[in-house]
């Protein structure tokens, strides 16, 4: 089975919903396709003890109301089947969907950089910690320890908080007088100030980062580096985030050029490849409100609206403003490269040690040697770790993208026989 689109969008967090939105009035007929049962992404992510704000809800309904707009839910995307038809599959089936024009809002992931014991039961990103919290995780009771870097933190802490955790520490590796000058700055974007009061948390450090976790079979404790003093706190559950990468993977797949690990765009979201868009995260970490107006940005100029598109362009440069106030203030220090130990897992799919990894020269000589990327998450953790502790650059992605039934992969040979 072939789909058509004339426009599709691959992600239905905040910049896939404004981009379909933004294009919707064109009449064209819009697929808008996503991982997770409804559309919001991450930011917006649904679960039994989610809080959805008003304007996600409002924008669902909007979406609802789009009569040409075609939502795909919990469907993934498996291969680049030819030029411009991509291979997806759902829980009941896989199919392809051939398009004209497409949009990439594939959002961004978790920075996860090994330190000892960071393989241990209880230790999880921050962003994953929020996500486990809003899919119904009990944290009741939990002693609680987050660490890394950027809003993530005070964000997740606030999740948990109010789910009954015990939140005894947050700790930002930032400088105390990098986060004071980003603080200094938020005035200028008033929303971003008033969203602030709400989780500033006494349990917040600057200047401090973690060094191990502790325990056996389980976390048991964590390790600090607390203004230059080791710290140690016991405690049932450490979330640690080191702040967001670009989920470049199906760009760089579809030929799209990458600078600074984000899908490189020009003023109307258009990547290098003819055609083909992206907006959100995977051009950069901003926000939702960046990705909100780059998604509309795309919407417009996909359906060749550049008149609504260029009307945009003043919101856009305000986020992104914020964008370069965020990333300076919270840009990782140089010591979170010496965390690892020899024996501190890399790869926790294939137990590659960082000492197996140290002694070679970039990425491929690596996985020859160690198998490190091999496993089941593709190189997701450990190449985006790599990159960052040693400047290696992950090869292509090669598909398929994402696991898949041998009977969704057969339509690959369909497709080719045809």
């Amino acid at each position: 089975m072939t789909e058509f689109a004339d426009l599709l969008i691959i992600g239905a967090g905040p910049a896939g919903m404004a981009a379909a939105l933004a294009a919707a009035s064109s009449g064209t007929r819009i697929v808008l396709l996503d991982d997770n049962p409804n559309p919001g992404g991450q930011i917006w992510r649904d679960g039994p003890q989610a809080h959805l704000p008003v304007e996600a809800r409002r924008m669902r309904e909007r979406l609802r109301a789009c009569p040409n707009v075609h939502c795909h839910a919990n469907t993934r995307v498996i291969a680049n089947a030819a030029d411009k038809i991509l291979l997806v599959e759902n829980a009941e089936q896989g199919w392809l969907i051939a398009y004209d024009r497409l949009i990439l809002c594939t959002g961004a992931r978790e920075l996860l950089l090994p330190f000892p014991g960071w393989t241990l039961p209880g230790v999880t990103g921050a962003g994953g910690l929020q996500a486990l919290v809003k899919g119904g995780l009990s944290v009741r009771n939990e002693r609680l320890v987050i660490t890394g870097s950027g809003p993530l933190l005070l964000a997740s802490a606030a999740t948990a908080r109010h789910h009954g955790a015990q939140v005894l520490r947050i700790a930002e590796q930032a400088s105390r007088a990098a986060v004071a000058g980003f603080a200094a700055q938020l005035p200028r974007w008033p929303g971003k100030l008033w969203q602030s009061f709400g989780l500033l948390d006494a349990h917040y450090r600057t200047d401090s980062h973690v060094l191990e976790a502790l325990g056996r079979d389980k976390l048991e404790g964590v390790r600090l580096l607390q203004h230059g003093k080791t710290v140690e706190l016991a405690c049932d559950r450490l979330a640690c985030g080191f702040g967001l990468i670009p989920n470049t993977q199906l760009g760089q797949a579809l030929g799209c050029a990458v600078k600074n690990q984000a899908l490189t765009v020009d003023a109307w979201q258009a990547t290098t490849r003819r055609d083909h868009y992206a907006a959100g995260e995977c051009t950069g970490f901003g926000g939702s409100e960046l990705a909100l107006v780059e998604g509309a940005i795309a919407g417009h100029a996909a359906v060749d609206d550049t008149v609504a598109a260029e009307r945009l362009w003043p919101r856009r440069a305000r986020w992104q403003g914020f964008a370069r106030v965020l990333n300076k203030a919270f840009a990782l220090d140089t010591r979170l490269k010496g965390l690892a130990r020899g024996d501190t897992l890399v790869c926790r799919c294939e137990d590659v040690a960082y000492g197996e990894l140290s002694s070679h020269t970039d990425w491929r000589e690596a996985k020859l040697a160690s198998r490190c990327g091999m496993g089941a998450c593709q190189g997701r953790v450990c190449g985006a770790a790599l990159e960052h502790l040693f400047g290696w650059t992950p090869p292509v992605p090669r598909p398929p993208f994402s696991p898949a039934r041998v009977e969704t992969l057969l339509s690959l040979d369909d497709k080719a026989s045809g």
